[in-house]
């Protein structure tokens, strides 16, 4: 199943947290926070102004993202969970 978020919607895949500290213990799975770090994975066409005009939208897909600790709403798609957001709730873009 494809999926296609819309207006200024975005889905996007959390990439996995560290295993280990930086001293070298292992932190185990109760213990990890989930990470505020993904990837795009599609976005939508964007929101429109006053004027019905799409704003472009800043993020697109394959981008590394930083977001809220509590952004977005999980969703389940062909298995697989991805959180979809706001393009709001997205902080910057990972180079």
């Amino acid at each position: 199943m494809a999926f296609t978020p819309l207006h200024d919607r975005v889905l996007v895949r959390r990439t996995e947290s560290e295993e280990k500290t930086a001293g070298g213990l292992i932190i185990p799975d109760s213990a990890k926070e989930k990470p505020a770090e993904g990837e795009v994975v599609s976005v939508g066409a964007g929101a429109r102004d006053d004027d019905g005009d799409r704003i472009a939208m800043d993020v697109k897909a394959g981008d590394r993202i930083l977001f809220g600790k509590w952004s977005g709403t999980e969703v389940t798609v062909d298995g697989e969970e991805l959180l979809i957001m706001k393009e709001s709730d997205i902080m910057g873009i990972l180079s």
